[in-house]
């Protein structure tokens, strides 16, 4: 056979078998065999950075005590991770991408559904970090550059509105939970909030809040009167503030005397949010973010 007509039949061969190439990629458990340009992606979690890349995730992160991220609006089966794992097996994924909440023994399992990549924990709390690592991973650099290119001109953006409209009054996301009532107070290390509005806009936080060490904490009532925040953004941790047991508990919490000695309280500065995007540090969350601060404070 000719050496023209030869290629062609190899490419026609190539192009009609699935793809088998591989390459070998370090995760945090160590090295693990992945792909070279995987198509039918899990990312449990972390739907928001393929989402961001202009990939549809095949399943999409579902916990019954906590729901999914319903900002992405992925018109994809749900995968509830705390039931079982030949759930995730029917859709047949040809990667899986998981972060801290998958422990050793669910790598294991995962693995056996398909090739497994455990974020590494040193770039979760960084969403650039994040994305350019899952872009790797699925063979898109070129487009994650521009993602944050166009990422970091918005940030610049925002936050010189934001200087202009409230300077440096202070500002402090709380979650009131749905269970008992008690509120969550989020520090300048949580991960979800403290990397966007204080170190990307530059955005001042109460005292008590820049002082914590955790990423967030339940917050005492004996702390409450010394809260200085100028204005409060404020998540349920489950559901909306439509309905009617949310939204009887916030406007129980404005009628108590101690939250009443905030200055948001005083000044009507107290802005509830829709929670999924806030309870997350991803890429197209803090855009969302930056909508609603823009829109809250700004406008």
């Amino acid at each position: 056979m000719p050496a023209d007509q030869t290629g062609q039949a190899t490419a026609a061969t190539s192009e009609a078998l699935p793809q088998t190439e591989t390459r070998i990629v370090t995760d945090g458990f160590g090295e693990v065999e992945i792909p070279t340009n995987p198509k039918r992606i899990s990312a449990l979690y972390r739907e928001d950075y393929l989402v961001a890349l202009g990939v549809t995730p095949i399943v999409q992160y579902y916990n019954p005590m906590w729901g999914k991220q319903d900002y992405l609006k992925l018109d994809v089966p749900l995968f509830d991770v705390t039931g079982n794992i030949e759930a995730l097996l029917v859709s047949e994924p040809d990667l899986i991408i998981g972060a801290g909440e998958v422990d050793a023994e669910q790598y294991e399992l995962y693995s056996k559904v398909a090739p497994t990549f455990r974020l590494p924990d040193d770039v979760l709390a960084d969403s650039r970090k994040t994305l350019t690592l899952i872009a790797d991973l699925l063979g898109l650099s070129d487009k994650a550059e521009q993602v944050i290119a166009d990422y970091d001109t918005r940030i610049a953006d925002v936050k010189a509105r934001l200087n202009s409209a409230i300077g440096d009054e202070k500002i402090v996301v709380l979650r009131m939970n749905v269970a008992d009532k008690s509120i969550n107070i989020f520090g300048i290390h949580n991960t979800f909030v403290g990397e966007i509005l204080y170190k990307e806009l530059g955005l001042k936080a109460p005292a008590f809040a820049e002082a914590m060490t955790e990423g967030n904490i339940v917050l005492s009532n004996e702390v409450i009167p010394e809260l200085d925040a100028d204005h409060i953004i404020l998540l349920p941790s489950n559901g909306t503030w439509e309905e009617e047991s949310n939204a009887k508990a916030l406007e129980e919490m404005k009628a108590n005397s101690l939250w009443k000695t905030v200055p948001a309280f005083k000044n009507g500065h107290v802005y509830p949010v829709e929670r999924s995007y806030w309870q997350t540090g991803a890429i197209t969350a803090n855009g969302l973010k930056m909508d609603d601060l823009l829109r809250l404070l700004a406008s």
